[in-house]
């Protein structure tokens, strides 16, 4: 025999009673009747409880209770016979009547007690049972309607009674043996005392009803018919990515329930647990879903931790003081004394000194418990052995849990690792000696993404989500985007790595997108914006929502992105960039960058400042970090001077070759901005800084490659003619350079701490006498590669290169 408990909102429309019956039908026909088990219609408590406290304050409940009449009644009217209904009409009528009379006295006394309450709440259980046994009699003749409070017997503790189990047992199984072959529709959440006055069983109760029946009959099976998909990893409406268990211990599923899992209410794992009993969460609105099983024989899983729990709300109280320390029974005089007054306490942490304790408590209890305190330890405040209690609000409880973290190295550095690097400060932490669950309070604000980060972090099953923000829509982006799209798949299976692009701003509009837009369609998405490009609000919006795992993407030339550089790493947000002017600017700048992204735990990464799509700067940190010293670097850093070098040879002359890079779109708009090496300046500057040298633009010396005539051309044309008129002074030089065997080189060189960029004629034992094309080439001299130098060479320049380079460094910061 099976025990069957249906939740609020499996009750609480036409269509979801009928899913119900049908489930029942099923059931009945594989043998053994149920025992069923029903909740008040979904949000008819609340109303009944707002309802009490509108006629204690003086209040007018008669629409709500109109309201609550319609709704039983139409729920008869769609689903029984015309011919049967009026006796259930008259039943639940005298249910109404009874509860108005109630309510009036409540409004004619201005007083609500707990026992009133109670009797009050018990009309939600009452009403819906009562209409669904008849409504299910049609089909399933069998079927009655039972009054709990006739057999589950309690104290007086209105509200959240405590059952006498042996006494309850004896009555429900007298009950029950009595009405051999029938379909009991028992009513949950309520129970009465010794003199039949209705108690309650705590919100959440008809799980506890189900549970305490299942245990006096020895049923083989409790099943809780809920709307979600059984118990999942984390709460779905916060973490999209959260999937649904198999199966549980009881103790994972008792740590996750009293943590805020809302699926199944703590105590009834209880009566399941002392005689094994498995328990099921099922879902109504999926009846395919396999269900979540609550057993004592789980298979042995290969889960770090089953689930990720969340308390919404909570208040925490500080209490520190010197006369904490070393006091035998401080402690035991404080948790009495907040038992005594029913005030929950949900976690405790103790410094080891004795000299603080820090506790969390529901918010609606905090200014009592401080009331309360100030009173217990009136003469130790007077005293100043104990500083004046304070609270602190808005703060939330997350709890991992898991029979696997015991005795399992790194859970807890996992834990801490993933709410760092996302900025998530912990107000407190508690982990029990059972090592089932450790629990960390945080700010409320930062909850969802602690959730998601954490989520990310454990189950690695999944794919780590990344939140891209970009700015830029220019040749890099566009093709960033156009790489992400197509090889989303690959990075998936692959690095365990999604990237959602969730923010776009040019120099007209932004756009944003928690879901992540579509990267086929941005362009779109961004011309029917309504928000103008705006900077500061760019990183405002960027801050406030608040996501895990942001990555700031800035595929600009601008300086704008880069004032706001040290305020993004000071948010806990990596960036990415292939914009130069930010490490080459003043060396103070530079430091502050990276020192702040070290200080915050993230990512910097500029790969593509050097060579674009070439590991230039990854393999200098290399190098760097393990031990070896660089003696001296050489590169050929701008793919435009590469390509005019390479073919400034034969009949060429100096001005054609420029003349065909600029078409071929390799030069700037005005060719002299390649040609006069600031550029290559630049890079040379972030890769000297990067081997260690502090060193300021003004450092380093350039050598002019270009007559003072052509520089002081006023426009792009007359350069051409100065350019033109010197063919002469170019010629002579490439004469020189064949004539000795060797070609012409634009080369950057850091040595000694110093760097110059002059150029040079290299013969061909010189690494970058075959360089062809556009391509950039780094040597590297090194203790360890001094004989044969460590050299880098590939494509320097474009949007492809320089897109994978900016993607590469994007997916690294996935990595961590």
């Amino acid at each position: 025999m099976k025990i069957l408990k249906f939740g609020g909102t499996s009750v609480g429309s036409v269509s979801s009673i009928g899913t119900v019956l049908n489930i029942l039908k099923q059931e009945s026909q594989n043998g053994q009747l149920p025992v069923v088990v029903l909740s008040a219609m979904s949000g008819v408590t609340n109303l009944l409880a707002a309802m009490a406290e509108t006629a204690s304050t003086g209040g007018n409940f008669t629409a709500e209770l109109a309201e609550l009449e319609r709704r039983h009644f139409d729920v008869v009217k769609a689903l029984m016979d015309v011919q049967a209904q009026n006796p259930v009409f008259t039943k639940l009528k005298i249910y109404f009547n009874e509860l108005e009379d109630l309510l009036q006295g409540i409004l004619s006394l201005r007083e609500l007690t707990a026992q009133t309450r109670d009797l009050v709440l018990s009309y939600g259980e009452r009403c819906s049972t009562f209409m669904i046994s008849k409504i299910a009699a049609q089909q399933l003749p069998e079927a009655i309607f039972v009054n709990a409070a006739e057999l589950i017997k309690t104290d007086s503790s209105f509200g959240h009674a405590k059952v006498n189990m042996e006494l309850t047992d004896m009555l429900i199984r007298n009950f029950y043996y009595e009405n051999t072959g029938k379909i009991l529709f028992v009513t949950g959440f309520i129970s009465s005392n010794e003199d039949d006055r209705i108690t309650t069983l705590g919100r959440g109760g008809s799980d506890y009803t189900a549970a305490i029946l299942g245990s006096a009959l020895n049923c083989s099976e409790i099943q809780i018919w809920t709307d979600v998909n059984g118990m999942m990893t984390a709460d779905p409406r916060m973490v999209k990515k959260a999937f649904s268990l198999p199966e549980l211990s009881y103790t994972e599923a008792m740590e996750l329930s009293f943590f805020g899992a809302k699926v199944i209410y703590p105590p009834t794992m209880i009566p399941a647990f002392l005689k094994k009993i498995p328990i099921v969460i099922l879902n109504t609105f999926d009846t395919d879903f396999g269900g979540t099983y609550i057993k004592h024989d789980c298979n042995t899983s290969n889960l770090p931790i089953k689930g990720i729990s969340s308390i919404n709300e909570v208040s925490i109280i500080n209490l520190e003081g010197s006369g904490m320390v070393g006091k035998a029974g401080f402690s035991g005089r404080l948790f009495s004394m907040l038992a005594r007054e029913q005030i929950s306490v949900i976690l405790i942490t103790q410094s080891s000194s004795e000299h603080s304790i820090t506790f969390a408590i529901p918010p609606a209890d905090a200014v009592k418990a401080l009331y309360l305190i100030e009173q217990e330890f009136e003469l130790e405040l007077q005293a100043k052995k104990l500083e004046k209690p304070q609270i602190e609000q808005n703060l939330s409880v997350l709890a991992i849990v898991g029979e696997n973290m015991k005795q399992t190295p790194g859970i807890s550095g996992k834990l801490f690792h993933a709410l760092g690097r996302n900025g998530i400060n912990v107000r407190a932490i508690a982990q029990g000696s059972s090592e089932y669950n450790i629990s960390v309070i945080i700010s409320k604000s930062d909850l969802a993404k602690a959730l998601n980060a954490v989520h990310d972090s454990f189950f690695v099953s999944l794919n780590k989500t990344l939140h891209v923000f970009c700015a830029g829509t220019g040749n890099i982006s566009t093709t960033l985007f156009r790489q992400l799209s197509e090889h989303a798949g690959f990075l998936e299976q692959h690095n365990g790595v999604q990237v959602k692009v969730v923010g776009i701003i040019n120099t007209r509009k932004m756009v944003f997108d928690e879901d992540g837009l579509s990267l086929d369609n941005w362009k779109e998405s961004l011309e029917a914006s309504h928000q103008e490009a705006d900077l500061d609000k760019f990183v405002a919006k960027m801050k406030t929502m608040n996501l895990p795992n942001c990555v700031f993407a800035d595929n600009t030339a601008s300086p704008k992105p880069i004032e706001k550089y040290e305020a993004i790493f000071k948010s806990n947000i990596s960036i990415v960039t292939c914009n130069k002017i930010g490490n080459s600017a003043s060396y103070s700048q530079y430091k502050t960058f990276k020192d702040a992204a070290r200080k915050h735990g993230v990512d910097f990464y500029y790969e593509t400042n050097v060579g674009a799509g070439l590991p230039i700067v990854r393999t200098l940190k290399d190098l760097m970090m393990s031990g070896d010293r660089v003696i001296k670097i050489e590169a050929i850093l701008s793919g435009t001077i590469s390509f005019i070098f390479n073919n400034f040879k034969g009949d060429a002359t100096f001005h054609d070759t420029v003349k065909i890079a600029q078409e071929k779109g390799y030069t700037e708009p005005d060719p002299r901005d390649d040609l006069r090496g600031t550029d290559f300046m630049r890079k040379m500057l972030i890769l000297a800084r990067d081997a260690g040298y502090v060193l300021e633009p003004g450092d380093v010396n350039i050598e002019s490659m270009l007559p003072q005539a052509c520089l002081d051309a006023g426009t792009v044309e007359d350069f051409y003619k100065e350019l033109n008129n010197e063919n002469q002074f170019f010629a002579d030089m490439k004469a020189k350079a064949e004539a000795g065997g060797k070609v012409l080189r634009y080369i950057g060189k850091l040595e000694d701490g110093q760097v110059s960029i002059t150029l040079q004629m290299v013969d061909e034992n010189h690494p970058f006498f075959t360089l062809s094309g556009s391509d950039n080439i780094i040597s590297f001299t090194t203790e360890r590669y001094k004989e044969r130098p460590l050299v880098v060479k590939g494509p320097g320049a474009g949007a492809e290169v320089t897109a994978a380079g900016v993607f590469a460094d994007i997916v690294n910061v996935g990595a961590h």
